[in-house]
């Protein structure tokens, strides 16, 4: 967070923040920033205030896919790489897919737990893209989130790892709020 907020400061006018996964609850938090002008959900969280991805994923709705998250190695999580291209990555080229299994970044544990204070969300325009066939973040837990927001929707067939296999609608959907933003 405080990185992302470095960031912002160093702008010269005001930004888009753009999330994807965890990234969203980045974005929640850091976008009530002055400069920031709206933001824009990629398959990702959108927790409103209290609420943490531990507390939104908390309670998965009957049939949803667990993703396969490994138990924790000195408060770091990743996913099981065996398992990842089904979960992650199913619409990606099986090299690519592979690529991002091999070359995954562990996160913390703790970052799960991080209550948002003030959703950004609710004073600042956002959009958000729904990857339909996701497996990591359910598609109705996407919708039910981006409704909530108020966000502008798009939806497009896709894994969690939309902005791999769909980069088209993924920057197809940040034009289009940039665009708007600077009317």
């Amino acid at each position: 967070m405080a990185f992302t907020k470095r960031v912002i400061a160093a702008q010269p006018g005001k930004s888009l923040l753009v999330g994807h996964s965890y990234g969203g609850v980045v974005i929640t938090e850091a976008g009530t920033d002055p400069k920031v002008a709206g933001l824009v959900y990629v398959a990702a969280f959108a927790p409103d205030k209290g609420e943490s991805v531990s507390s939104l994923i908390k309670n998965p709705p009957p049939g949803a896919p667990v993703p396969p998250i490994l138990p924790p190695q000195d408060g770091f999580l990743m996913l099981d790489q065996s398992k990842f291209v089904a979960s992650f990555a199913a619409d990606v080229s099986e090299p690519k897919a592979s690529f991002m299994a091999a070359s995954q970044v562990p996160w913390g544990v703790n970052a799960l737990a991080g209550e948002v204070t003030v959703p950004a969300w609710k004073s600042k325009p956002s959009w958000y893209l729904v990857a339909s066939d996701d497996k990591m973040i359910p598609p109705p837990a996407q919708r039910q989130m981006s409704q909530r927001a108020g966000a502008t929707v798009s939806e497009v067939p896709g894994s969690h790892a939309i902005y791999v296999s769909q980069p088209q609608a993924v920057a197809s959907l940040i034009e289009k709020a940039a665009v708007a933003l600077s009317k």
